[in-house]
């Protein structure tokens, strides 16, 4: 058997320019992912970034190359640095994911006094986000009732919170579980002096 020639070999090798372009497709499906999982409309996000809607929605659809300071602002607003955007990507082939106690990442919320702390794995293989909530005294979800696709599941455990989900009063303490469809305007508020931890679940739709 004669030796392989060097081009032979190279032309097995990938090509640096078919490995940007998978490195660059894969940034819109990211930033989708991020949004979603952080229950954020495209109007949300937009407004946190001050990144346009539009052009949120094009570089989502991968219709855009975003510049690195779009990437910054993007980056800023969902709660990761620059780089997890154009790192290749190094999801597990089996859909099975670890999260070490102390290695929780940061979810991005932007209500004030709630706290969110990664358990899940990406939306890129799961359908479901966890994470563990501590929510301060008179943290609340603002004055307009939430809704957004999907479900929600709290598990209180610690401390006190009540949600308001339509008409009905929901007043949870420690043991006490909520499941409700996102889709249903809701409102969470922590009325106590207490702070109260929670583990908080998001499905999504689809």
């Amino acid at each position: 058997m004669s030796p392989r020639t060097s081009n032979e070999i190279e032309s097995e090798l990938p090509s640096p320019a078919i490995e940007v372009d998978t490195i660059v497709n894969q940034i819109g499906p990211k930033v989708s992912d991020l949004r979603k999982s952080q229950g954020l409309s495209l109007q949300q996000l937009a407004a946190i970034s001050d990144v346009s809607a539009a052009a949120i929605h094009k570089i989502e659809r991968s219709g855009m190359v975003p510049t690195i300071t779009t990437l910054l602002k993007l980056g800023t607003a969902l709660g990761v640095p620059v780089s997890y955007f154009v790192q290749e990507d190094e999801t597990h082939p089996v859909p099975v994911h670890q999260t070490v106690h102390d290695h929780r990442p940061p979810v991005y919320t932007p209500h004030t006094g709630l706290n969110l702390e990664g358990i899940s794995g990406s939306y890129r293989q799961f359908q479901t986000a966890a994470a563990i909530a501590t929510m301060n005294p008179g943290a609340n979800s603002g004055n307009r009732p939430l809704q957004h696709p999907g479900e929600e599941l709290v598990h209180v455990l610690s401390g006190e919170v009540a949600f308001r989900v339509a008409d009905q009063e929901f007043n949870l303490g420690p043991g006490d579980s909520l499941h409700f469809s996102g889709e249903v305007a809701h409102h969470w508020e922590n009325q106590t002096d207490e702070v109260t931890l929670m583990v908080w679940v998001a499905l999504r739709n689809g």
